[in-house]
């Protein structure tokens, strides 16, 4: 039989230890904390743990468990460990996860620091200042083995570093000529992941742009950006638009479109005229046919039952 191998049957002195078993939970735990035995459970030949309920607030689930034992033919039980376990429904802290994953987009505060993994998928080389030049470089093989050829200076580590503008006639003078000093670029897969998350915020699919008089390309609010992006994404600079200062799709729209309908204006009345050279004649008493009632002598009032 193999040393490992856990007994199915507690050992009945460990079992009943529970006296024992309560003492070194309260003397581990605060006072008051220990609760009710909540069974035991057999951890191998002469090896029993007790379980007490944990009555302490923010551990809800969670167990004393404390383990004795007992040697071979002996009737004595001694104490082996006292821990504080989670139960099956016990109330934990979520798995850690590390601060890179846990940021999300607006967490930055003023002062804080966000430092780039050399590794992120984001980021590519740009002009690293060695002397083989990056895949996607704007400078040529063909310039690379000229300037071998010529033994011009190459300046070692990043043009970020160094403290001055570099010698005509290196690589990375080239490089702060064409204003390509970065050390490194967005790639590919940086810009998609970029304009996805434009394109959800302010793209053609939100309700402000399904609602909106017509698109931000036709609109002349929209400010142009360069590169790439530029062919589906510019600038809103329109101040009354929820959009105002964000990156915005091309698709997107929205009610302040620089050319929607205007709304027209309610109708004016014509202001009075006055003519002081006309004069209208007014009768001081009414003509006698000018009335709805007759002027005339009236009727016997005997036709309507009257003395």
């Amino acid at each position: 039989m193999s040393a490992t191998t856990r007994s199915r049957t507690p050992d009945r002195l460990c079992a009943e230890a529970v006296d024992l078993a309560r003492a070194a939970a309260e003397e581990a735990a605060a006072p008051g904390v220990v609760g009710e035995h909540a069974g035991t459970v057999g951890e191998g030949d002469r090896v029993v743990t007790h379980f007490f309920e944990c009555k302490e607030m923010g551990y809800r689930g969670w167990r004393w468990a404390v383990t004795v034992a007992r040697a071979s033919r002996a009737k004595v039980v001694t104490l082996d460990e006292t821990v504080l376990l989670p139960g099956p429904d016990a109330l934990q802290a979520p798995e850690w996860v590390p601060w890179s994953e846990r940021l999300r987009p607006g967490d930055m505060g003023p002062g804080d620091l966000l430092p780039t993994d050399a590794e992120d998928l984001r980021l590519e080389a740009g002009f690293s200042g060695e002397d083989e030049p990056a895949p996607n470089s704007p400078i040529s093989e063909e310039m690379a083995e000229l300037v071998e050829a010529e033994d011009a200076e190459v300046t070692a580590g990043t043009p970020a570093a160094l403290p001055a503008v570099p010698t005509r006639g290196s690589i990375a003078s080239v490089a702060e000529e064409l204003g390509m000093r970065r050390a490194r670029v967005l790639s590919r897969y940086g810009l998609h992941v970029a304009a996805d998350r434009w394109e959800e915020s302010y793209g053609p699919k939100t309700a402000m742009a399904q609602a909106a008089p017509a698109t931000c390309l036709s609109c002349g609010f929209l400010n142009p950006i360069g590169g790439s992006l530029g062919q589906a994404f510019g600038v809103c600079a329109n101040e009354f638009s929820p959009a105002d200062g964000r990156v915005v799709s091309l698709s997107y729209g929205c009610g302040g479109h620089s050319e929607a309908a205007v709304m027209p204006k309610p109708a004016r009345p014509a202001p009075p005229v006055i003519d002081e050279t006309r004069v209208d004649p007014f009768p001081l008493r009414p003509s006698p046919d000018s009335g709805s009632v007759s002027v005339g002598p009236d009727e016997p009032s005997s036709e309507f039952g009257h003395s």
